[in-house]
């Protein structure tokens, strides 16, 4: 997700949309943690990509904090660090993944094109 794109979720991906790589609405489970933080948050996705995910939080994270996190993809934890990229008070957060632990990447990828349109 990039910090341009500041469409709420559900949206279609248009011409002038910047994302560089398609978004689906998918839910998967997830745990984010603010770098320096002790309290995880457990919550799903709302959007998915390669590039990121949108989250729904009543209490939104800062924009350009950093995070771990954990996506639970098929029974298997899928590590990243990532950024706040967008933050809607009282609705949610875009998290852009920064980079991901062994093989997360390509779990999150396999995952994504199984995703019939």
């Amino acid at each position: 997700m990039n910090s341009s794109a500041d469409q709420p979720p559900g949206s279609s991906v248009t011409d002038t949309d910047r994302r560089s790589h398609p978004r689906f609405s998918v839910k998967v489970q997830l745990e984010l943690q603010r770098e320096r933080d002790d309290v995880p948050v457990r919550t799903e996705t709302s959007d998915l990509s390669r590039g990121g995910c949108y989250v729904q939080l009543s209490l939104t994270l800062a924009l350009g904090s950093y995070v771990q996190g954990k996506l639970w993809i098929e029974g298997s934890p899928v590590k990243f660090r990532g950024r706040v990229v967008t933050s809607h008070p009282q609705f949610g957060n875009g998290i852009m993944f920064l980079e991901f632990e062994d093989n997360g990447e390509q779990i999150l990828a396999s995952f994504l094109d199984s995703i019939v349109v």
